[in-house]
């Protein structure tokens, strides 16, 4: 799915007062989680997760499994907390036209 920068901006809008659904833990991304990422982005659609890694290339690596994994799109990063994005089948939040 393209976004385009508009509507990218108006989905961080709406994230910015969402807290991080998701929190990988000290076993870091397993199927598990992967699973309850996947199933939080079906039901919310817009989510939080964090990822709380000291090594940044390790970080960077784990978010890019997780947005490839969930087949979802990466808004943005902040921290240790990635913004992602799913459409799902009701389509819960409505986005501007491009």
């Amino acid at each position: 799915m393209n976004l385009s920068n508009k509507q990218k901006q108006y989905l961080k809008g709406l994230a910015h007062s969402l807290k991080p659904v998701v929190q990988l833990g000290g076993n870091g991304l397993t199927e598990g989680v992967l699973a309850e990422i996947d199933s939080a982005l079906a039901h919310h659609e817009l989510i939080k997760v964090k990822v709380p890694s000291e090594d940044r290339e390790e970080k960077s690596l784990i978010m890019d499994a997780i947005v490839r994994e969930t087949e979802a799109v990466k808004l943005q990063v902040i921290g240790h907390t990635l913004i992602i994005y799913r459409q799902s089948e009701e389509k819960k939040i409505s986005i501007p036209k491009k």
